[in-house]
């Protein structure tokens, strides 16, 4: 009998996937409208500046996830992949920053999960609001609703503790980015002994992104030397 493969869960921010979209459509828009109307120069700044831009949209908004799985975590960032066993995993830190730190003591940033301080601030004011009920004698609002919540967990382990939907009574109200490190934190400490979680660092430059943009920044400066 075989043992079904478990799905990785993905996270990604929706903000930045609609940001992205959006400005794919203006400087789509924008720069088509350049190419066919466009006189003299026009068309071929238009186009370089396109291939120069399309690029570094896609790689900064569209691209960025993490990837959980059970024996590694891999983290795609705009111009690298990086993939993690959990064994090699020392700590996962938020800060201003939500960052993966090894056990060799280099640092990665996870892009897709970016740190909200409005959303910290918002969680703290329900917490203030929680207790206050608290002390007043109501039951409060401590039941604290964990759906995508602006980040989606696809796959999954199984478990009752992850993303997609559970709810938790009496657990104090945080930030979506926070309840998202808290699940990889989760999967750390219950992964990381693993023997199948061992193994290697490996860090890919993802040159399918930076190459048409080397390359679009290059025509743009011949071109704007030239004329």
């Amino acid at each position: 009998m075989t043992t079904p493969l478990v799905k990785d869960r993905i996270y990604r921010s929706p903000q930045a996937l609609i940001g992205g979209v959006l400005l794919l459509v203006i400087v789509g828009w924008l720069g088509i409208d350049a190419l066919l109307r466009g006189h003299g120069h026009t068309p071929w700044l238009a186009l370089a500046a396109l291939i120069l831009v399309v690029p570094l949209i896609v790689a900064f908004t569209l691209r960025p996830a993490v990837f959980a799985g059970e024996d590694r975590l891999r983290v795609r960032n705009p111009f690298r992949v990086i993939t993690l066993p959990w064994g090699e995993i020392a700590a996962l830190r938020s800060g201003y920053s939500n960052e993966v730190v090894v056990k060799s003591g280099a640092k990665y940033q996870l892009w897709a999960i970016p740190v909200s301080l409005r959303g910290r601030k918002k969680a703290a004011r329900q917490r203030a609001k929680t207790e206050a009920d608290v002390r007043r004698g109501g039951t409060g609002a401590g039941t604290a609703r964990r759906g995508l919540g602006g980040f989606g967990g696809f796959g999954g382990f199984g478990s009752s503790g992850g993303l997609g939907g559970s709810e938790h009574t009496n657990e104090p109200t945080r930030a979506d980015t926070d309840k998202v490190m808290d699940d990889l934190r989760e999967l750390l400490e219950s992964r990381g002994p693993a023997e199948s979680a061992q193994g290697e660092i490996t860090v890919r430059w993802a040159y399918e992104v930076a190459a048409p943009a080397v390359a679009g920044a290059v025509l743009l400066g011949i071109l704007l030397a030239v004329w």
